[in-house]
Order: structure tokens, then C-alpha cells, then sequence
């Protein structure tokens, strides 16, 4: 492996200017949380951040964390949830192809992972919200965020709220959201175990020995290379490749140039440095795709694609909304509603009402709104027959819209032009065990090298659900920096 390529360096090349027993790229969600491990388990560790400080995309996220199986926040809210069906959901609405045995590890490890957070600091509101959104507005704790409560799965699978989200601090007139309340006590545990921290340091290479074990990094700071020893191992957390358009046009160009809840330091460069040692990936094809709309508005009215045909229940997570309007409708959606829905829609909390501005065509007859959408001659005007009809019997049988959000759409009606309301961010990365250890392309583990959060092919192969990716990466960090103290 000597010299084989500018991400990867030989040991018998570098002169070490440091040493610890694990280092962590990365200082997000995965990599605090593989730093706090590392540490406990006795180990001495270095940490390598990008940016200014720690925190990554998660600090600056709503801070949902799917969790479930019986939290005691889902209890102290009067919600009963079991394993099982937390399996059966994640697998049904996160595929095609999920990884089984992480979501198996992922949801048995889910309530002590609840507690984990707890006793870490995480404070979360004992308070639900049951609306439409994609958060709850007023800081409530816990929230269906992945369609548990809508079709198709609730059909077939017993729904809970998995959406735990930790509370909001306010200070004055700021208010502070849940995914910096998250990584705040997680850094400043981060501090207080003794990890030391490099800001401002960017990791350049994975240095090898001659077995082709990974035994550090190099990176570089403020001009300056540095060879850094990892005696144990190194954990691998520096996030999606989002934004990299060059990995995006290879990968996953239907969100290219439209990157969402992801951070520009999100350029795939910890890919990229797996797969110069032989790194398998996965799913790298897989986005979550948000849609720019309010969802209480949406739940109100019907979405049609180009052809004013409706293609989903309105009622469903707005992710996958989003992913279907994208990835199977070209991004071609309009939302249809009457009067009386928008102005009920109005009247509604959501941290999304600033999405609220006026629809683009306002007309008096289904016909003449056709018109001026574009939409084919009869084809809107038999999609709300269709419709109207079903629904003054409370009934949905194309889409399974459930009857609290039915209701025949009258006249005078109105449309929003959802077509360029599209952004999302990767899923798909290094594929890894369920102890967070890289896998070659030959299948067998690299030795010394762990990698967990957006950087990996995680819980999520295709479908999302709201606080999938703070979850995944937590979880599975905790255990990369376990294995990597374990050497």
C-alpha cells in the first residue's frame, strides 16, 4: 500500500508529531458520542474538527432522535411501544435492502440508548404533539416523524411516536433548538472525560503500516501537515458527501445543486479516504428528500403531479412526500385546496408557517384552475371528482388518506406550485458492521479503522424517517468508539 494514493499514506513515510489511543474525525453527533465511549472505556483520545468548533449538522438540525421500543418518555406520555413493531416499521418504511441486523441492534439498544442520552444531559419535554409538521412548534418532546400513523403502514403495523426531540432553551428573545440542545451537554462531556480537541483541522490522508492496518491520520491545520499516531484505532465521522457535486453526479444527481440539512463540510472526503484502502460502500443512490411546504396545508388539500393525478396520502410524513415527488414524479407536484381548508390551515401552530404565502392561482372553478396551472384538459377536474366522491363517504381507497383529513374540496380553489421545493441530503456511505468496523470489499473488517453517522450506510436504505440520521449515527458512534478503545 505504499503510496497508493494521495488519501492514504505509509506509516514508514510519516514523521508522528502526536499520539493517542483513538482519534475521531469528526466532532458531530457520531463522533461525540465515539469520543464519550472511547474515553469511558479508558482510552486516550484525539479529536479532529473540520470547523471552528464541534457540533457538525446535527447541532444546527430540529435534533429529532428516532427512538422507540418503550422510552420513558413514550410511557410517560401514555404510549405503549414494543420492539417488534418498531422493527417491522423501520424496515418496511426505511428500505428497499435495509441493513436488518443494525435496525435489530438499533432497536433492541433503543430505550438504553434513550437513557444513555439522559443521563448524558439530553433533557426532553414530557408534552406530545399529534399535528401535521415537521416539527412540533412549541418544543413538545415527542412526535410521530415518519408516517408510524399514516398509511400504508398503519394498516399492518401498531404505530407509536418514535420522534424524540430534546428541548428547546430560551435566553432572552433566542430560542434555542433542539439539535443544539442535543450537542451541548455531549461536547461539554466531551470536555470533561479529557478528549483533546483540534479545531480548525482538517484530516487529509489515513496512514497504514505494512500489514495494512490504519495507525493514524494525517491533517492539516492552518497551513501546517501533521502526522497524528492512533494506537488503537480511528473513528471515521465527518458526515455525507452532500456537498461534493462530483460524488453527487456519480451517485445521486437528482439533488445536486439542491443540498438540505446537511453542512458544507459535508464534501464525502471521509468516503473517499475508506475507499482508497479497498472500502465497500452502500446505498449510495439513497436521499432523504425534504419538500418546502407546510404540512398542515398539504394534509388539508391533495397533491397531483403533472398529469393532475394524485400519486400519495396527503396525511403521510412530509419526507416521504418529498421523496416521492422527487424521485417518482420528476419533482412535478401542485397542492390543491379549497378556501375553507386553506383559511382552517391558517389558524393551525407550525414551525413551518412561514411557508405559508399566498397560493400562485386562485381561481372559481376546478376548470379554469386546470387551465392555469397547465394541467391536461378533464384531468384535475376527474382527480377531484374521484376525490369528492370518497370522501363525503370517509374513505381514501387509492391512497388510504385517513378521514380526519378527509373532505370534498370545493369552490372557490387554489394551488401552490410545489416544482423546485425539493432538497435532501445523502444516506448512502461506508459499509460497516453493527460494531461500527469498516468492511473491505472482500467483506473482511480494516483493521484499526471504525466509521459511524452520515459517513456510513446506516439504518436508512432508501426511505427516512425524521431523526433517523441523529439516531444512527449516536448509536452507532458509541459503538465505534467502543470497538476503537478496544483495539
Amino acid at each position: 500500500m505504499n503510496n497508493s494514493s494521495p488519501l492514504s499514506v505509509a506509516a514508514d513515510d510519516v514523521e508522528w508529531s502526536e499520539e493517542a489511543d483513538v482519534i475521531v474525525v469528526g466532532l458531530g453527533i457520531a463522533g461525540a458520542t465515539a469520543a464519550i465511549e472511547a474515553a469511558r472505556a479508558g482510552a486516550e483520545v484525539v479529536a479532529l474538527e473540520r470547523l471552528g468548533a464541534g457540533g457538525g449538522a446535527a447541532s444546527m438540525s430540529g435534533g429529532f432522535i428516532y427512538l422507540g421500543g418503550g422510552t420513558a418518555l413514550q410511557h410517560a406520555l401514555g404510549f405503549d411501544d414494543s420492539v417488534e413493531s418498531m422493527k417491522a416499521f423501520m424496515k418496511a418504511a426505511l428500505g428497499p435492502g435495509v441493513d436488518e441486523a443494525k435496525i435489530d441492534a438499533y432497536c433492541d439498544g433503543s430505550v438504553e440508548h434513550y437513557d444513555w442520552l439522559v443521563e448524558a444531559g439530553v433533557v426532553f419535554a414530557e408534552a406530545f404533539w399529534g399535528e401535521p409538521g415537521w416539527e412540533p412548534p412549541h418544543g413538545e418532546g415527542l412526535m410521530y416523524s415518519g408516517g408510524e400513523n399514516a398509511a400504508p403502514f398503519l394498516a399492518t403495523i401498531a404505530p407509536a411516536p418514535r420522534g424524540h426531540l430534546p428541548r428547546r432553551h430560551e435566553t432572552g428573545d433566542a430560542d434555542q433548538a433542539g439539535g443544539y440542545m442535543l450537542m451541548k451537554p455531549l461536547l461539554e462531556l466531551v470536555e470533561e472525560l479529557g478528549v483533546r480537541t483540534h479545531d480548525n483541522t482538517r484530516v487529509q490522508a489515513l496512514v497504514v503500516d505494512g500489514d495494512g492496518r490504519v495507525v493514524g491520520v494525517v491533517s492539516r491545520s492552518f497551513g501546517e501537515d501533521r502526522a497524528i499516531r492512533a494506537r488503537r484505532g480511528v473513528v471515521l465521522a465527518a458526515g455525507s458527501f452532500a456537498y461534493d457535486d462530483a460524488m453527487l453526479r456519480d451517485h445521486a444527481p437528482h439533488i445536486e445543486g439542491r443540498p438540505a440539512a446537511s453542512i458544507e463540510s459535508h464534501d464525502g472526503s471521509a468516503i473517499l479516504m475508506a475507499q482508497a484502502l479497498g472500502a465497500a460502500t452502500a446505498h449510495m443512490d439513497a436521499t432523504e428528500v425534504a419538500i418546502f411546504c407546510d404540512p398542515q396545508i398539504m394534509a388539508r388539500g391533495i397533491l397531483v403531479n403533472g398529469q393532475g393525478q394524485r400519486f400519495i396520502n396527503e396525511d403521510t410524513y412530509p419526507g416521504r412526500i418529498g421523496q416521492a415527488t422527487l424521485l417518482k414524479q420528476g419533482g412535478e407536484a401542485f397542492v390543491v385546496l379549497d378556501e375553507d381548508a386553506y383559511e382552517e390551515a391558517l389558524t393551525t401552530d407550525s414551525t413551518t408557517a412561514f411557508l405559508r404565502t399566498p397560493p400562485k392561482w386562485v381561481c372559481e372553478s376546478v376548470g379554469e384552475l386546470e387551465t392555469e396551472i397547465g394541467l391536461p384538459v378533464g384531468a384535475l377536474s376527474s382527480t377531484i371528482e374521484l376525490y369528492n366522491t370518497h370522501a363525503e363517504l370517509g374513505s381514501d381507497p387509492l391512497f388510504g388518506k385517513k378521514a380526519q383529513w378527509l373532505r370534498p374540496i370545493g369552490t372557490p380553489i387554489a394551488a401552490y406550485d410545489l416544482r423546485g421545493s425539493t432538497g435532501g441530503f445523502t444516506l448512502g456511505g461506508l459499509k460497516t458492521t453493527v460494531d461500527s468496523e469498516v468492511l473491505h470489499v472482500s467483506g473482511a473488517p480494516i483493521a484499526g479503522l471504525y466509521a459511524a453517522g452520515r459517513c456510513t450506510s446506516g439504518v436508512c436504505a432508501g426511505g427516512y424517517a425524521s431523526g433517523a440520521s441523529i439516531g444512527d449515527g449516536s448509536f452507532f458512534g458509541r459503538r465505534a468508539g467502543v470497538s476503537a478503545a478496544a483495539g
